[in-house]
């Protein structure tokens, strides 16, 4: 097994850093007084509560990766995951969006933009004063990204744009998008690059909004570019190296996605707990009857190692390490391990865990997406075989 661990750390520090618990602290504190109210309201009207987001920027949680020169919080990715974490806890719909800016507009941004550009947008993203979306998915290329048919072209000071994304989240909201164009040929990964693209361009407009069986309440949409006329300066790096980068930012944003799932399962794991100590049966708690108490004990087990499997990316990601295959495990893992801890909180609490007056339901619901966005199960499933094999 030792060949499994030459790219590890020597040694894992597991304490949880001040900056850690008051981010934590400060994330929990908010999804109770602000989103927890709220939870079923915005699921059921698939509301997407954009002035919750400018509180959050607020609070620093829509930069939390931002140096403070730009007007971030200036943490590590232990502190990002924390707050996703918290959020998702309550609500997957908002611990998703808030993933989505942090870590994919912003992050492709902070990553990859030369001194100018991260001067114009980085201060207006982390502060939320504008909201972020990230365009790659298109209606007939999903884990096939190569043969967008989203095409740039360049015409004198500016890229003419034409085409169409698909499940973008904050597609309709958004004010600012990094979105993945073909500037050469179909199926060339040096045939993509990444223009940012502002909200109000002409000939940039929201398409239609997905009813989606959960995470409701954050904005899922097309975006669609009919001769949008972008300035060439908004050309993140090189043309011709918008794959490469989006697939760097996977990385981190797999990250993020594991992190939600992490809160997700959490979620339905604490309900499921306090629920079997309550409900009687037979004269006694259910949490007395091993049926029941061995789910949660798997449930338990299956979140710690999800949380270790993600620390561990956070760490190699701090330290600018590779982290693509860590990333890939930690996503797939946590993403599977959401969906069966939601599954078996519906099972705890039988019928009433079918209803909407319980919290279970929605984390069932919201789970799945975690298998799906940011690459399926089985994509992940590729990039780790193929970091193994190599």
């Amino acid at each position: 097994m030792d060949h499994l661990l030459t790219d590890a750390p020597p040694g894992y520090d597991f304490s949880i850093s001040d900056n850690q618990r008051m981010v934590g602290q400060m994330a929990k504190d908010f999804a109770e007084k602000h989103i927890r109210p709220n939870v079923m309201q915005w699921d059921e009207e698939q509301h997407f509560p954009l002035q919750l987001f400018k509180q959050l920027g607020q609070q620093g949680m829509m930069g939390v990766l931002v140096p403070e020169a730009y007007g971030g919080s200036g943490f590590g990715y232990a502190e990002y995951v924390t707050t996703i974490v918290e959020i998702a806890k309550v609500c997957g719909s908002i611990g998703l969006s808030v993933a989505a800016h942090n870590s994919l507009c912003t992050g492709h941004i902070l990553a990859f933009a030369n001194e100018e550009q991260k001067q114009r947008w980085l201060p207006k993203l982390a502060t939320a004063e504008w909201l972020g979306a990230w365009g790659l998915t298109e209606a007939n290329t999903g884990s096939d990204a190569m043969r967008m048919s989203t095409t740039a072209v360049l015409d004198g000071n500016h890229y003419v744009v034409n085409g169409s994304k698909n499940w973008i989240t904050h597609g309709k909201s958004g004010d600012i998008a990094v979105v993945m164009v073909r500037t050469g040929e179909k199926g060339d990964s040096k045939g993509i690059s990444a223009l940012v693209i502002e909200r109000g361009t002409p000939g940039f407009n929201a398409g239609k909004k997905e009813n989606k069986l959960g995470m409701r309440a954050s904005e899922t949409t097309e975006m669609i570019f009919d001769n949008c006329r972008v300035p060439k300066e908004n050309l993140l790096g090189a043309e011709g190296e918008g794959f490469k980068q989006a697939m760097k930012v996977l990385d981190g944003g797999r990250i993020s996605i594991a992190a939600l799932s992490l809160g997700i399962a959490k979620g339905a794991f604490e309900a499921a707990v306090a629920y079997s100590k309550e409900r009687q049966q037979f004269g006694q708690p259910i949490s007395n009857f091993q049926g029941i108490a061995f789910k949660l004990a798997d449930m338990a087990t299956e979140i710690e190692a999800a949380e270790l499997l993600i620390m561990q990316a956070a760490d190699l990601k701090n330290r600018h390490l590779p982290v693509t295959k860590q990333s890939a495990m930690a996503k797939y893992y946590a993403s599977e391990v959401a969906v069966r801890c939601a599954n078996e909180a519906v099972q705890i609490f039988g019928g009433y865990g079918y209803t909407k007056d319980f919290p279970v339901e929605k984390f069932y619901r919201d789970a799945k997406l975690c298998t799906i966005g940011e690459g399926t199960s089985e994509i992940q499933k590729i990039v780790i075989s193929r970091e193994v094999l190599k």
